[in-house]
């Protein structure tokens, strides 16, 4: 039976795919949704009862949720391999952030996902956070593919005075402003909260997108990363009510920050739809790399190892942000688009973030076979729209030859060889105590939900017994299998890490997710054959490009704005 019904679903599929190039006559709008530092257990649509995402879940649950879809385990480096479809360590980008008094960028020689849409014919538009660069001009969005951006150039800001404060060894603190439309200082939104403030620019440019051109809009959030000391989580304390429930302050907040985020969501798909834009429309969304989750005693609070803690949870996943555990690289992600909508499923295919260059490409209708070569990413798309095998079973997560660490999978095996910050981020944090029932009737009555359940009675291809969620049960069912367990008892004490020092480190995770039985041993040629892999790489990698930081980025010679300082 089950045969029957995916042949079937794969028939449909095709057939719909066709009816739809006959009944639009643009392609498809790209709405690419990044969160920042965003925790796998943040979201309900992953079974967490602590913080609702009903516009998110809406989308997801009539979408493809992504369940093994990874990414690189710092933002820089992921911002990297989404940007170029490489692998960070082909171009020296595989370690630490890109800091704002830091003369690097992500090369020049590279051509980036706007730049192959925008000679496709679509308008390009980059909002919020860059963090590729921007020590010149030539290395900022709108000289790298984008019509337009509104946002800052650094890893982050604090979310009502947009400034940024680093302490640089030898120079002392640097302060800036860092917001900007284009070229130009925006001063006006000092005091407006910078969800909102990147949502209301997604709106306005959605409703001024001209009918007769695709759209491909990058929309890259602050949130939920922390901000500057002193103000690490910062919301509204309206929002912040709605969440007595959480009892640590910190959080609460925090939890605050998420629900803004998913309000962004909402707000995103209702200005398609009025724009009657969302029937021609693929949405992404996914989180840079996991949370930097705060353990109760402070120490994850290490800004030398690219961790400084939000409060955020990957939990039941082993790691934070910064490490190979899946806590670190696993993203919470889905697809959606209408032809998803006939057949919402949870996907097992392997992916990887550089995937997305020739997936959304092929999915704007360009050729695949006119990519470069040297691509790491695959084309994805066909293997999501009739729900065949991922094109790839191999996924290299990182090379860091400074810090000594690596990691790679192949199908369920996943290898990892040392570790970051000496083991101390090894273990389980986040975990979540208060509970609250799921509220699936707020999912199907969400700003999106509501959109989506309009949208499926005018799409042309809509098929009795492969609708959208109709019911409360079938949203149950999914996010039930979208939810990860498992064993506490085979997790052991959750500060240790599974590895020995300087030993390789095999997990099978389909048997155990959660990475809590070290198999090496058991699995020698396993190990071997991924060793090896990794050796493979390792010669095609490019020695870090982190530069020392230069004083002449210092703000204070530039109004007190983080600006180009070299030309």
């Amino acid at each position: 039976m089950e045969v029957t019904r995916s042949s079937l679903w794969a028939l449909l599929a095709f057939a719909t795919i066709l009816q739809l190039a006959r009944t639009q006559s643009s392609k498809p709008n790209i709405v690419f949704i990044l969160a920042d530092d965003l925790g796998w257990n943040d979201l309900s649509f992953h079974g967490s009862d602590e913080i609702p995402t009903p516009n998110i879940d809406a989308l997801a649950f009539n979408g493809i949720v992504l369940n093994n879809l990874y990414t690189q385990p710092v933002c820089t480096p992921s911002r990297v391999a989404l940007m170029t479809g490489k692998y960070p360590i082909k171009l020296g980008m595989q370690g630490p952030p890109t800091y704002g008094a830091e003369p690097n960028g992500l090369p020049l020689s590279e051509k980036l996902l706007p730049e192959y849409l925008r000679e496709l014919g679509y308008t390009t538009r980059a909002i919020g956070k860059w963090h590729l660069g921007f020590y010149k001009q030539a290395y900022t969005p709108t000289r790298r593919g984008f019509d337009s951006h509104f946002g800052y150039y650094t890893g982050y800001v604090s979310y009502y005075d947009y400034l940024l404060q680093d302490v640089y060894q030898n120079f002392g603190e640097f302060q800036g402003f860092d917001m900007r439309r284009n070229d130009t200082i925006a001063w006006d939104v000092v005091g407006k909260y910078a969800t909102d403030v990147f949502t209301d620019e997604a709106v306005r440019l959605i409703k001024e997108q001209p009918a007769n051109q695709p759209l491909f809009m990058y929309l890259a959030h602050v949130a939920v990363h922390t901000g500057n000391r002193g103000k690490y989580l910062e919301a509204p304390q309206s929002e912040v009510n709605k969440f007595n429930h959480i009892l640590d302050p910190n959080r609460r907040i925090y939890a605050a920050m998420v629900s803004k985020l998913d309000e962004s969501v909402g707000r995103v798909v209702e200005a398609l739809t009025e724009k009657k834009m969302l029937q021609n429309t693929i949405i992404v969304f996914m989180s840079d790399n996991g949370s930097p989750s705060f353990d109760g005693s402070g120490r994850n609070f290490r800004p030398e190892a690219g961790v400084t803690a939000n409060w955020g949870s990957n939990f039941p996943y082993r790691g934070i942000k910064n490490t190979l555990w899946e806590g670190g690289v696993k993203s919470a992600s889905f697809i959606w688009a209408p032809y998803f909508q006939e057949n919402p499923r949870v996907s097992k295919q392997l992916m990887h973030i550089t995937d997305w260059l020739p997936t959304l490409y092929s999915a704007a209708g360009g050729n695949p076979g006119f990519l470069p070569k040297n691509l790491d990413g695959v084309d994805q798309w066909t293997s999501l729209t009739l729900n065949l095998p991922s094109q790839r079973n191999f996924v290299l997560l990182n090379i860091d030859e400074k810090q000594r660490y690596a990691g790679i999978l192949k199908d369920n095996w996943k290898l990892i060889v040392g570790s970051t910050a000496n083991g101390t981020l090894d273990g389980f944090f986040g975990a979540t105590r208060p509970r609250t029932p799921y509220n699936a009737t707020a999912v199907l009555y969400s700003p999106a939900g509501r959109a989506l359940t309009k949208l499926s009675d005018s799409l042309p291809f809509a098929t009795a017994g492969f609708g959208p969620m109709s019911s409360v049960r079938e949203l149950l069912a999914m996010r039930y299998e979208s939810t990860i367990r498992c064993n506490p008892s085979a997790a052991g004490p959750r500060t240790q890490s599974p590895c020995p020092a300087g030993e390789a480190c095999l997990f099978d995770l389909v048997a155990d997710p959660c990475e809590t039985n070290n198999v090496a041993k058991k699995y020698v040629a396993v190990s071997g054959q991924l060793y090896e892999a990794l050796k493979y790489y390792r010669r095609l990698l490019v020695p870090q490009t982190n530069r020392p930081f230069d004083p002449a980025a210092n703000p204070a010679r530039f109004n007190n704005t983080w600006s180009t300082w070299m030309y």
